[in-house]
């Protein structure tokens, strides 16, 4: 599976998505573009970066380089990339966990209906738990895993408990990388562990088949809780040293600062879980530490 058919699923949700010399890139915001595949790093020159900019107006775009490229800010990548995957391979306390985990439910594929229609509550709670607004709708969530059960490549797993769909994975097989794209655990059932059983299972299972190399988990969040990422440490994936790029359209280059940066951070603080203004405040703190990198 290639990065047109990641494309094509994204084009299905009614995301705009372009092509540029160095990468594909879609709006994961209002008029802010992302690049993918997400673990490829890109270098793409100034007059590239400029006509994205410029002629699809967008208000920002970002993108992972590498880390001798002299763009951006130190960043990470989750990753897993080593050879094999098993118990013999975590800490004590993760085996732990997954062992309880995998005492107390069945983990499985699932039809995308499915995940398509049980699947938004565990998303909701999810949300809540961490929170974090909700920024889908129940009908959009149902289009969007619908899409995906049309195109090859993508896969949702599920952790049930007597039947019950307790955790969830979503993932896709991006050239020789699995993604792993949307996690999801009902907070009844964390004590279970079985979001730690779930994310080996599948870990271990993409790690075994022919095709996949490594399995991609995240980008570096804007705005998640370290929590989010402990749980993949102890999960045995690592962190890749990446630099994280974010450029604004000059117009609004003018106006972004540390005075910029230090009021979005207070509007925040004071109003947390609004998912439009701490993910402008992380590109803003990408943006100026990559000003100050170079």
């Amino acid at each position: 599976m290639h990065a047109e058919t990641f494309a094509h699923w994204l084009t299905l949700q009614g995301h705009r998505v372009i092509k540029s010399a160095s990468s594909y890139w879609y709006d994961q915001g209002p008029r802010a573009f992302q690049a993918f595949p997400y673990h490829r790093l890109i270098t793409p020159g100034a007059r590239e970066v400029k006509e994205l900019l410029l002629n699809e107006k967008a208000l920002c775009i970002r993108f992972s380089a590498p880390m001798d490229s002299g763009l951006g800010a130190k960043s990470y990548h989750m990753t897993y990339e080593k050879p094999g995957y098993d118990l013999r391979m975590l800490d004590r306390r993760a085996r732990q966990n997954i062992r309880k985990g995998l005492d107390q439910c069945r983990i499985e594929p699932i039809p995308l209906e499915r995940f398509a229609e049980e699947g938004y509550a565990l998303e909701v709670d999810t949300v809540r738990r961490q929170g974090r607004n909700l920024t889908i709708t129940r009908s959009a969530w149902r289009k969007k895993f619908l899409c995906a059960g049309q195109l090859p490549g993508f896969e949702a797993w599920g952790a049930l408990v007597d039947g019950e769909l307790g955790a969830t994975l979503f993932t896709f097989q991006m050239e020789d990388w699995c993604y792993m794209l949307h996690a999801q655990c009902h907070r009844r059932y964390l004590p279970l562990r079985i979001n730690n059983a779930l994310s080996y299972v599948v870990t271990k299972s993409m790690k075994e088949r022919d095709g996949v190399k490594s399995v991609f988990y995240s980008l570096h969040s804007l705005d998640a809780a370290s929590s989010v990422d402990e749980f993949k440490l102890r999960m045995g994936y690592t962190p890749k040293p990446v630099l994280q790029c974010v450029s604004f359209h000059p117009c609004l280059a003018l106006f972004l600062h540390p005075l910029t940066h230090r009021i979005l951070t207070r509007l925040v603080g004071k109003y947390p879980g609004k998912g439009f203004l701490s993910k402008s405040e992380g590109l803003l703190r990408f943006y100026l530490k990559g000003m100050h990198r170079l």
